[in-house]
């Protein structure tokens, strides 16, 4: 099943303030657990999710993974811009997660938080491979007027 990912508010705020550079910088998928609140008003970096981090160990590493083959895009046409990358994947994992969250990794302090994926419920792997497949339309699709 594929998620959709939903942009966390203050988001555009890092990004017209240049904390952000989704074609150069370093961005991550990390994996939370239902213990994990996720506020999408309020949180704007990596450090304000405070708990519920799947442990590191078994095929996870704390902080997430590196997305690959980021890419971002501007469709003329329909005045669309989108930002996609491969889907995130964990080899070899025994995990147990139910949100997914993606940040810029690159700042020593204060990384940004881009957005975040509801998995529909605990998704788990036992030392198998765990992927969170992304929608088609990318991680951001976004159309102006």
């Amino acid at each position: 099943m594929a998620v959709s990912a939903k942009l966390f508010g203050k988001f555009p705020v890092s990004a017209f303030n240049q904390e952000v550079k989704l074609s150069t910088d370093a961005l991550k998928c990390a994996l939370f657990t239902s213990a994990a609140t996720i506020n999408q008003d309020t949180m704007q970096y990596f450090a304000d999710i405070t708990s519920g981090e799947v442990a590191n160990g078994n095929g996870y590493t704390t902080g997430g993974v590196l997305l690959t083959s980021v890419q971002v895009t501007y469709d003329a046409a329909t005045n669309t811009t989108k930002v996609d990358c491969a889907d995130p994947v964990w080899n070899s994992s025994t995990i147990t997660a139910n949100r997914a969250v993606f940040y810029d990794s690159t700042p020593s302090t204060n990384k940004p938080l881009i957005g975040w994926a509801d998995l529909d419920g605990d998704k788990s792997s036992s030392n198998s491979t765990f992927t969170v497949q992304l929608d088609s339309n990318g991680l951001i699709n976004t159309q102006v007027a």
